[in-house]
């Protein structure tokens, strides 16, 4: 193994940063910040941070074929026009439900976004159960709604072979796949394929490698694993100096970086200063294996 390194290359302290994507084009990593209701993005040219506000929670962020981003905002997918700062509403859903919100969303290899809601936190990974559901926005702006009685909706990707679907339903602890049709966008025949163990406590964000391993930020296990999806097996964990740990992406010149965002909501004064760059975003090089560029949302 080469000597993996961690750096933190944004100390913001950010309260639930989410949802990193490379945007090659910039030679940037954008992210969110849920709670704090902003989307960012980090030039790996400048090491200088970017914030658009909004007006709601924010909880996932994609890049748009236009050039422009994609977003979810509260129950919305929205369009996300960057150097305006404009924000417009695409599709509005759970509107009966006032209290839920968007979690975690990934395009998928056709270009579709996938995103998933859940019910407000009464603090961090308290809330009220299966109150979520997991939807896709189409390239022709239609939503299509795959099943309820989510609890928080959370990390999604594609099998490099785009067969396979791979999500997790934080609560449930276990990382699933689905079998996945491209060209529908259709998925069916659920299966847990990791369950985690205690100290890696709740699975959250989740990304792939070009050898079609998973990787999964373990939120309150303060690291991200490797998983073999194939035999079920753990191949690797990297720890990292936050608890927190929220989500991971590739990215840099080669897709061989991995960027890992983190939180900070539901620290309090002593466990913060015991972790100074809680709500950072960390940079790990080193791991010896590349990611695979993210799908730019279709429409």
């Amino acid at each position: 193994m080469s000597s993996v390194k961690i750096e933190c290359v944004a100390s913001e302290g950010y309260r639930i940063g989410e949802s990193p994507v490379w945007d090659e084009k910039e030679s940037a990593l954008l992210y969110v910040d849920i709670t704090g209701r902003k989307v960012c993005r980090w030039s790996s040219i400048t090491k200088q941070v970017q914030v658009v506000s909004v007006d709601a929670p924010v909880s996932s962020v994609a890049l748009w074929k236009s050039g422009d981003y994609v977003i979810t905002l509260g129950t919305r997918f929205a369009a996300l026009k960057w150097k305006e700062q404009l924000v417009t509403t695409i599709a509005h859903v759970d509107k009966d439900k006032p209290n839920n919100r968007f979690n975690d969303g990934k395009v998928d290899p056709a270009g579709r976004y996938f995103a998933g809601t859940m019910a407000e936190e009464i603090r961090p990974a308290v809330l009220e159960r299966h109150q979520g559901a997991l939807y896709t926005l189409f390239s022709d702006l239609s939503v299509v709604k795959h099943f309820d009685q989510v609890d928080i909706s959370n990390g999604l990707d594609w099998s490099l072979d785009h067969k396979t679907f791979f999500y997790i339903d934080s609560l449930s602890y276990s990382v699933d796949a689905f079998d996945y049709d491209l060209q529908t966008g259709k998925i069916g025949n659920r299966r847990s394929i990791y369950k985690l163990e205690k100290e890696e406590s709740i699975p959250d964000g989740m990304c792939i490698d070009t050898e079609g391993k998973l990787w999964v930020a373990c939120y309150d296990g303060g690291r991200v694993i490797r998983l073999d999806p194939e035999t079920g097996k753990r191949l690797q964990t990297v720890k990292l100096p936050v608890d927190k740990t929220t989500s991971c992406c590739f990215g840099g010149k080669d897709y061989s970086e991995m960027y890992v965002t983190s939180a900070s909501d539901g620290m309090d004064k002593e466990w913060l200063s015991q972790q100074p760059q809680a709500g950072g975003i960390f940079k790990i090089t080193g791991l010896g294996v590349k990611g695979v560029p993210p799908y730019p949302f279709a429409g």
